[in-house]
């Protein structure tokens, strides 16, 4: 049984002149714990919303989320919160870190939140997620003082604080030059293999998508694997738990393929951390 599945999801919402806007048509996926999947697509092809869906954070117009083999969508709003909270860690492309708090107390935030020990642990747990990535040297810096690449990696520290079943990682490289996103990926990487969360990359960038253990391509909103070519029928592959619309996916026009990258390090070390970060060219989009 999968960690997560989506059955049949499709997201639409009504336009400025009354017509409907179909974001998401029939999505079906399974992710499995531990797995690296990532979703590639254009700006507007609805990576977004999928996401969002996936995080509890949106409600699909039709279809069905299961964690775990149990719908979702008759949980109530607490229910979906507690989940959200206890289950899935967010990293995004803008690191939305509060400026007037150190490193150490943005991790540590999503523990305020906690109904158990966790709650009276959070300062410790926030250490340990900031060592996790190599940051146990910044622990009292401000926002201010870090650099871009140490800015995404206290978010991920964030992310990973309630140790997550998943990590839902929307453009996370966005922000950053290309060195530095390679790093923030690799550790990504490591820390879902070292901890068995599934990880969930959603960009737009052929690269970035390669490095995932499967790679999928949402446009128009449709989601295919992303072998599928021109005139290719895509409606549906056993291999990936995934199934999809089968005109959509014939008109898909793909310009590359790409090879999963199998070299990345297994292992992340805050040594390794701390010697890439003294690097300038973690300075992010500057």
């Amino acid at each position: 049984m999968a960690f997560i599945e989506l059955r049949d999801i499709s997201k639409s919402v009504r336009a400025a002149d009354d017509s409907e806007l179909h974001i998401l048509r029939g999505v079906n996926l399974r992710i499995e714990e531990g797995e690296h999947l990532s979703i590639v697509g254009r700006s507007g092809s609805g990576k977004s919303t999928l996401l969002n869906i996936l995080g509890l954070l949106d409600a699909p117009t039709s279809g069905e989320l299961l964690f775990d083999g149990k719908p979702t969508a008759a949980l109530r709003l607490r229910a979906r919160d507690r989940m959200r909270g206890a289950q899935i860690g967010f990293v995004f492309q803008q690191f939305n870190l509060l400026e007037g708090r150190t490193a150490a107390e943005n991790v540590a935030m999503p523990l305020l939140y906690a109904r158990d020990r966790t709650f009276w642990r959070r300062d410790a747990l926030a250490r340990e997620a900031l060592t996790d990535v190599g940051l146990d040297h910044r622990l009292d810096s401000l926002p201010t003082r870090l650099s871009g690449g140490e800015q995404q990696r206290v978010a991920i520290a964030r992310a990973i604080v309630r140790r997550p079943r998943v990590i839902l990682a929307d453009e996370p490289t966005g922000a950053l030059d290309v060195e530095t996103g390679a790093r923030v990926m690799t550790l990504l990487a490591d820390i879902s293999k070292e901890t068995g969360a599934a990880l969930v990359t959603i960009t737009h960038d052929e690269n970035v998508a390669a490095r995932a253990d499967r790679m999928l391509r949402l446009d128009a909103g449709v989601l295919v694997p992303s072998s599928a070519g021109r005139g290719t029928d895509a409606a549906m592959d056993p291999g990936t738990g995934l199934h999809s619309d089968r005109s959509t996916a014939t008109d898909l026009q793909l310009d590359l393929e790409l090879d999963v990258d199998s070299t990345a390090p297994s292992t992340a070390t805050a040594t390794r951390a701390r010697t890439t970060e003294a690097t300038p060219a973690e300075g992010g989009s500057t």
